[in-house]
């Protein structure tokens, strides 16, 4: 696979993308990097590393995308962005899908105006993984929309289903709505609304989660807005680097839990890498006419080598066509639906 990884995106480009771009080409067979970007710099960075020099190349870009850039002037005024021109390299089947760390609303706004959405599809949504007692599950939306309709959650859900089952491998993934409370009158409108469409599909739907269950393992897929999303995704983050220096400055305050730290040493190491981001990489943009995969603007080198490995995964099991066959046939089945109740 050929990705187009955007070199000048995130809090440290373009240095943390193309030690990510190094790593996955001396660790992986099967994917190969296209750096989009400042040429000379980036080729001035790449002197400094050992690979196959036939497994990554360069295509210029002139221009980067600020984060305090609004979405429609950058697309408008910087038409030779990385961002833009990463996109349109998959646009035009040079590259089999688009990485980046960059700012998240362009990449999205870019990929709606150059890839399309998917056939069926009313809004795409951001889904990401996030770990559980068990094992990840996915939330969506995470950002892409922050004020939705019942009808975008049932969409969210049947993409989320289908992301699960080609990516994660979960025959019959578990739906859940999250919400204030399990029962199916608990909620605003938007989430009772959607717990009556949900209900009626052929999705494993199990009703409303709330927010205590989330990394319980109890649901393997879980629908929000993009303003809830957003904000359970952070807090997570937050909580989760919080709690790790607060246990070790409690353990490590005396000379007994200095020495009972190292002992323990091992298992911080797992609860890192359990809650991670560096180590799920990138979160696809579900609902787009292509592979297109947002990173984490302070994402490391190992998060831009994950996110490629997503984006490989993504684009050789074609999501994005199994996401329009499912959409179309929830319509063909909901407008058929009124006609064989009449019949009865």
């Amino acid at each position: 696979m050929l990705i187009a990884l955007d070199a000048m995106g995130g809090d440290c480009a373009p240095t943390i993308n193309i030690d990510g771009a190094v790593d996955t080409v001396n660790e992986q067979n099967n994917i190969d990097v296209i750096l989009v970007g400042n040429e000379p710099l980036i080729r001035q960075q790449l002197r400094k590393k050992r690979f196959d020099p036939s497994r990554i190349t360069i295509h210029h870009a002139s221009q980067v995308i600020e984060m305090l850039d609004a979405p429609s002037s950058a697309i408008r005024k910087k038409k030779d962005s990385s961002i833009r021109v990463g996109i349109d390299l998959v646009k035009a089947g040079q590259a089999d899908a688009f990485v980046s760390a960059g700012h998240s609303g362009v990449i999205m706004a870019t990929s709606l105006l150059l890839l399309g959405k998917s056939r069926g599809v009313d809004r795409p949504a951001i889904a990401t993984l996030m770990p559980t007692l068990k094992d990840p599950f996915i939330l969506l939306d995470v950002g892409a929309n922050v004020d939705c309709k019942p009808e975008n959650l049932l969409q969210f859900g049947l993409m989320g289903n289908i992301y699960c089952k080609l990516v994660l491998g979960r025959n019959q993934p578990k739906i859940a709505l999250l919400s204030i409370g399990e029962e199916d009158t608990k909620g605003n409108e938007l989430t009772k609304e959607a717990f009556k469409l949900l209900k009626n599909t052929s999705l494993n739907f199990i009703g409303n989660v709330e927010g205590k269950d989330l990394f319980t393992g109890k649901a393997d897929v879980i629908l929000c807005d993009g303003f809830i999303g957003n904000i359970a995704l952070k807090v997570s983050e937050g909580l989760a680097e919080a709690m790790l220096k607060m246990l070790k400055q409690e353990i490590t305050s005396g000379s007994a839990g200095r020495i009972g730290y190292l002992m323990l040493k091992p298992a911080f190491r797992n609860f890192k890498k359990r809650t991670d981001y560096d180590e799920y990489g990138g979160a696809p943009l579900l609902g787009i006419n292509g592979a297109s995969i947002i990173s984490h603007g302070r994402s490391t080198s190992k998060a831009i080598k994950n996110a490629l490995g997503v984006a490989a995964d993504y684009a050789r099991k074609r999501v994005y066509e199994a996401i329009a066959t499912a959409i179309e046939g929830e319509l063909v089945a909901s407008s058929a639906a009124p006609a064989s109740s009449m019949e009865h």
